[in-house]
């Protein structure tokens, strides 16, 4: 017996999907790669300098840290006179901007020398002037960089009294050097800690002369007088003895 043939209904549900439709179509799998690449869609462009890959991100090079240790001083002249004679040698050298910037002179404390020794040994080497040493007018710190070294260094400074020899600038280093009164300093030199020191200076010049001057005057009052002419020193003559 021959088998019914289906109806049209039957036929239709049978018919291959369309194209663009059900479960396997391209539109549908479209939609899959896409919602399942949202959560986790990679940079196409990384940032500068992040690892790429199985890349294991770069180390920064530790700089080596060095201690360094200086002495230098402040040399005045015009003690004799008055506050406003009063006049401290200064070098100026040229920055890395063609600047002419002011400082105290100093340099390093060499192997089997005093801070004190130093600093007078510097001021020598970089005004040409030779000074001696007062008192300790105390110690700055800082750091900076330089050929790939950390440095940590110490400046010990000093109040030195001048004591002979004429400024110059022969030292390589030095662009110039200049007598500068003690009143400008704090608006001559470049660097806030040594313009405080100068003024720790000035206080303390202040007080020495203070104590040069009563010194002095008392040295005056106290000088025995003049021997008169014909009379030998230390002794009395008896106007009424013959």
């Amino acid at each position: 017996m021959a088998k019914p043939l289906p109806s049209q209904d039957r036929q239709e549900s049978l018919e291959a999907p369309r194209s663009g439709q059900g479960p396997g179509s391209s539109k549908e799998q479209g939609r899959s790669a896409r919602g399942s690449s949202r959560g986790g869609r990679r940079n196409r462009y990384p940032a500068k300098g992040a690892p790429q890959g199985n890349e294991k991100p770069a180390r920064k090079r530790r700089l080596r840290t060095v201690r360094e240790t200086s002495a230098g001083g402040l040399v005045i002249t015009g003690w004799e006179g008055g506050r406003e004679m009063l006049r401290a040698a200064l070098i100026g050298r040229l920055d890395r901007r063609g600047r002419l910037l002011w400082s105290l002179p100093k340099g390093h404390i060499e192997l089997g020398e005093t801070a004190e020794e130093t600093a007078m040994r510097e001021v020598a080497e970089e005004t040409g002037i030779q000074g001696r040493v007062l008192a300790s007018l105390g110690s700055i710190d800082y750091w900076f960089v330089t050929e790939g070294r950390r440095v940590h260094k110490t400046v010990h400074h000093y109040l030195l009294r001048f004591l002979g020899g004429e400024l110059s600038d022969a030292d390589m280093e030095v662009t110039e050097v200049a007598w500068v009164p003690l009143s400008e300093l704090d608006s001559r030199l470049a660097y806030a800690d040594e313009r405080k020191l100068a003024r720790m200076a000035s206080e303390l010049i202040a007080s020495m002369k203070d104590l040069v001057d009563a010194g002095i005057e008392a040295v005056t009052e106290d000088k025995p007088a003049a021997p008169q002419p014909g009379s030998a020193p230390g002794s009395t003559r008896d106007s009424t003895t013959s």
